[in-house]
């Protein structure tokens, strides 16, 4: 009889160990609002006139236009001209944009702290496409 309930336990206690931190719409934007505020002054200087918005998961168009498959994680992306590549004579018609994806990013994260971490780095990852940095170099300073 001892087996039998271990065996029915297990499934449970397997749900539970996968649980991942699940946050209301404003608990979330309230956590990448954190990870605005904790970013150096020198870099959020160049965030003037820059949308940041969270969003469920990317659409369906984003993941095509990126040359992503519908099942592939997308934690953040920048919508924009960077700025080293702006022109004095002719700027942007319209604000960039940073869309931060709170599903996929609950979805990797075991626990909140984990959360924590993952939606700073896609911050920091996303501002620093604003300013240039490639995927290439963001990978090497640890934030790809």
């Amino acid at each position: 009889m001892a087996a039998n309930r271990k065996m029915v336990r297990a499934p449970i206690l397997e749900r539970i160990m996968k649980r991942h931190p699940r946050l209301s719409t404003e608990a979330f934007a309230r956590m990448v609002e954190q990870a605005i505020a904790r970013i150096p002054e020198e870099i959020r200087a160049h965030m003037e006139n820059i949308l940041i918005s969270v969003q469920p998961r990317p659409t369906a168009e984003m993941l095509a236009e990126m040359g992503l498959s519908p099942d592939e994680p997308l934690f953040g992306v920048y919508w924009g001209v960077p700025l080293i590549e702006r022109s004095l004579t002719e700027p942007p018609l319209y604000p960039d944009t940073i869309y931060i994806f709170q599903e996929p990013l609950e979805a990797y994260c075991a626990t909140r702290e984990q959360l924590i971490e993952e939606i700073e780095i896609t911050v920091v990852h996303e501002i620093a496409h604003l300013v240039g940095f490639s995927d290439e170099e963001l990978e090497s300073l640890g934030y790809g």
